[in-house]
């Protein structure tokens, strides 16, 4: 049973930047299309940015190029560098495969951007 454990979210001001971590239980090479989500409260989980082992990455077109999705195979982690942040990206984010498996959602990391 694979985990995830997110890290790297935290308190922002609008423009500002974070880089969040995905760390799995066992390699995720084995996992051909990771992804990142997110879910603002009273929303449902939505997907934000998808990388293949290989590295070919997909974001959603609203994103409008913010947001950059990378992984480390050996170090069985993903990242998502998040910049230029608005406060409508406040959110849990959480990391899981494509299509994402119920069992292996985390607690994900809270992003706030307030000012």
């Amino acid at each position: 049973q694979v985990q995830f454990v997110e890290s790297g979210g935290g308190l922002v001001q609008p423009g500002g930047s974070l880089r969040l971590s995905c760390v799995a239980s066992e390699t995720i090479s084995s996992i051909y299309r990771m992804g990142w989500y997110r879910q603002a409260p009273g929303k449902q989980r939505e997907l934000v940015a998808t990388i293949t082992t290989g590295g070919i990455t997909t974001y959603t077109g609203s994103l409008k190029g913010r947001f950059t999705i990378s992984r480390d195979n050996a170090k069985n982690t993903v990242y998502l560098q998040l910049s230029s942040l608005k406060p409508e990206d406040t959110a849990v984010y959480y990391c899981n495969s494509l299509p994402p498996v119920g069992a292996y959602w985390g607690q994900g990391t809270q992003v706030t951007v307030s000012s």
